[in-house]
């Protein structure tokens, strides 16, 4: 089979349909997959599909393939990536939501789990290599049966949360699939909802539904400036994401938002370990040791940080709380651990809840000055042979640049785990290659705008040792 090499990411398979994501290849990934899972012993997948236009198709021909290799397959339908995870979390342990998350509407892709861990890196790599060779193994016996999981999902989280007060919200699904379910989850926990483009709309005739960019939280806060309400929440498109903002238009970022979840799954696992990507605010880790417990920093990407949460519980260490930069929120703790913009949303409003006055809370968190996320656009293969290169000369540079201009050179502290991220007593840089795109990944920050701009000039000039011609511009996803 003739596959387009592209479409195989990181953390799951994604392109645009039909050019390079079609029937034939979600039927070739049915059988790929439902060969691997009868090999490790499952029968059961759960399939669902967010709001996109070429999601009935896909999803079908998906069904097909996995029918086709004698798989039991439990469609849930048009659902949230969180709602696909809960379904291979209780009614099976394998799963596969189609869903493009927040790319461009021509977009189109998959999600998988199996046997209970995110499928991603190698694992997807031999799916592909049994699409291409069409060495998989098809036998009788696959069925299809129709679940509705919206029910037992949502009584799953009204009875886990409880609001101390009634809250009056904006929610603003940018016309994903999480406003099928979100709004009336809300208003199940005792919230005001305030709805902002609900209707599920593969077009996206309002905005993107990606709430870590600015330009499209702007309905959501003219929305409380004019509705007098008290928070906005926002969502990505399959609903694994969650935006914060402020009765003031202020964006409380994911990193924020987990010193709060840190503080309060703190106070009931004293000692647990939270898990934070390269791209989280400095402030972050301080806050988490200051309300007891261990603060590990690790390598960005969501099937990553969810595959080293099972590594420290199957150690025998508590990981109760995971959280990346992009939005992506991982409750060990009372949930099941799986990313989901809703729940993580439950989780804040229960927190701020316990306070009169919600915005003084967030706007209290820890902050400093940073810039957005920034890309380097580079050839295929060539972001990681940068920040290769950066990593073998960053020690000496850096001793370089302090000494020659009077600073002292111990102060700044490198960790490789993922590119090349450098810690000063005032802020950091990082500079590190995407697993998704062929891109450097920048992000700088400082405790003061000085400290921010020195940062930056010094991490720029660090890059354009290895890379002359590296063009600066806004993250665009």
């Amino acid at each position: 089979m003739q596959l387009t090499a592209s479409i195989f990411k990181a953390y799951d398979i994604r392109g645009i349909v039909p050019s390079t994501v079609d029937e034939a290849v979600a039927e070739a990934l049915g059988r790929a997959f439902g060969t691997v899972a009868r090999s490790e012993g499952e029968t059961a997948v759960a399939v669902g599909r967010d709001g996109r236009l070429s999601g009935p198709s896909l999803s079908a021909a998906l069904v097909r393939g996995l029918v086709a290799a004698g798989i039991e397959v439990i469609d849930v339908g048009r659902v949230t990536t969180p709602m696909l995870y809960f379904a291979a979390s209780t009614l099976c342990a394998s799963g596969i939501q189609v869903t493009g998350s927040h790319n461009p509407r021509d977009y189109n892709g998959f999600k998988m789990v199996m046997r209970g861990r995110a499928i991603y890196g190698d694992e997807i790599l031999a799916l592909r290599r049994m699409m291409e060779t069409e060495s998989w193994v098809l036998q009788p016996g696959g069925t299809v049966r129709n679940v509705n999981v919206l029910a037992p999902y949502r009584d799953r989280i009204v009875g886990d949360i409880k609001l101390a007060r009634p809250m009056k919200i904006v929610v603003d699904s940018g016309n994903g699939i999480a406003g099928a379910s979100a709004p009336a989850i809300l208003r199940a926990i005792g919230c005001e909802v305030i709805e902002l483009f609900s209707e599920v709309d593969g077009n996206f005739p309002n905005h993107h539904p990606d709430p870590s960019k600015p330009e499209n939280l702007r309905d959501l806060i003219a929305a409380l400036r004019e509705s007098g309400a008290e928070l906005g929440l926002a969502f990505d498109g399959d609903g694994d994401r969650l935006g914060i903002v402020t009765r003031e238009g202020n964006n409380i970022y994911p990193d924020r938002q987990m010193m709060l979840f840190a503080q309060d799954v703190l106070s009931r696992v004293p000692g647990g370990t939270i898990l934070f990507d390269v791209k989280c605010s400095q402030r972050l880790a301080p806050a988490i040791e200051a309300a007891g417990g261990v603060a590990l920093m690790y390598k960005t990407g969501h099937s990553l940080i969810k595959a080293k949460m099972k590594d420290i519980e199957a150690a025998g260490q508590a990981a109760p709380l995971g959280g990346e930069m992009s939005g992506h929120i991982f409750f060990k703790e009372r949930w099941f651990g799986f990313d989901d913009g809703t729940y993580a949303g439950c989780r804040l409003l229960e927190i701020v809840s316990r306070s009169p006055d919600a915005n003084q809370v967030l706007n209290d968190l820890p902050t400093s000055f940073s810039t957005p996320e920034l890309n380097v656009k580079c050839a295929e293969g060539e972001p990681h042979r940068v920040t290769a290169e950066l990593q073998a000369v960053a020690a000496a540079a850096l001793v370089a640049s302090a000494t020659a201009s009077g600073r002292d050179p111990s102060l700044a502290r490198i960790s490789t785990i993922d590119g090349l991220r450098v810690d000063w007593p005032d802020g950091f840089g990082l500079v590190r290659g995407s697993n998704t795109t062929p891109v450097l990944v920048l992000r700088f920050e400082g405790h003061t705008p000085e400290a921010l701009h020195r940062i930056e000039a010094d991490m720029l000039a660090l890059l354009r040792s290895v890379k002359a011609d590296a063009a600066i511009e806004e993250a665009a996803h």
